[in-house]
């Protein structure tokens, strides 16, 4: 259109003697301007002239070079605060890993087939929570195999990853059971502090892509902690695995 009005003028001009180049180029020069306020307001609008898949397809390839994370909670399941922490985790679409002891498997069983159902990857934290390194070769071997029969008979699947009690592993352990030794990059110690903003603040400070990030899901300040940690790195371009996608991907 202002292409067309362009030779209209020019025709004009020559029709009626060059005397009108003047209004001619200040006729050119207000249509320039209308031309350019329109683009202005375009892209003030957000019209950059990509389509919607053009945007879409940008969208997609910032999620694809999110960076991994893992959050793992030892010691559950807890009969409140692992029920809220697992509603979270689903409102929020992350899976997460848990660590659990045999004696709370039994206890709760229906929490332990929700984790199953919700996709979470389950582990060993053996049964009694007790240093597998000061047991006998027996007694080690009968705390993991014994919270592998019960999440087996709850789950139908034999857990493969085992986070022995205070990282402590027993040495001849690697004979015996056939697994793979879990530990951390970021210890929350949220069971000690139990403070929120504490919490938040050892993980933000520290965390790096792949890393695995040690919490408890037996406290309220766990799981509104783990919360805002997944918020906002979710911001800062991370995205949430269970442990497998860490440590083999």
């Amino acid at each position: 259109m202002f292409d067309l009005i362009c030779i209209c003028m020019i025709t004009g001009m020559i029709i009626c003697g060059m005397g009108n180049g003047q209004i001619l180029r200040q006729g050119i020069m207000a249509l320039s301007g209308q031309e350019e306020a329109r683009s202005a307001s375009a892209a003030s609008q957000g019209d950059t002239g990509e389509t919607e898949g053009e945007e879409q397809g940008d969208l997609i390839q910032e999620q694809g070079e999110k960076k991994k994370v893992a959050l793992t909670f030892d010691d559950g399941p807890h009969p409140q605060y692992t029920l809220e922490m697992l509603a979270a985790l689903k409102e929020r679409n992350v899976k997460a890993t848990f660590f659990l002891l045999g004696e709370a498997v039994e206890q709760h069983p229906e929490i332990v087939k929700q984790m199953h159902e919700d996709g979470h990857t389950i582990g060993n934290h053996s049964y009694k929570h007790e240093q597998l390194s000061k047991l006998s070769m027996e007694q080690a071997c009968e705390q993991v195999e014994r919270t592998n029969r019960l999440i087996y008979d709850i789950t139908g699947v034999y857990p493969s990853y085992l986070r022995p009690p205070f990282g402590d592993w027993h040495e001849k352990l690697d004979c015996e059971v056939n697994m793979v030794e879990v530990l951390w990059d970021i210890d929350t110690l949220d069971w000690s502090s139990k403070n929120h903003g504490q919490i938040v603040e050892k993980v933000l400070k520290n965390v790096q892509e792949n890393d695995i990030i040690l919490m408890h899901d037996g406290y309220e300040t766990s799981v509104t902690a783990a919360m805002e940690i997944i918020d906002t790195l979710n911001k800062q371009g991370y995205e949430f695995v269970t442990v497998d996608e860490i440590l083999f991907d």
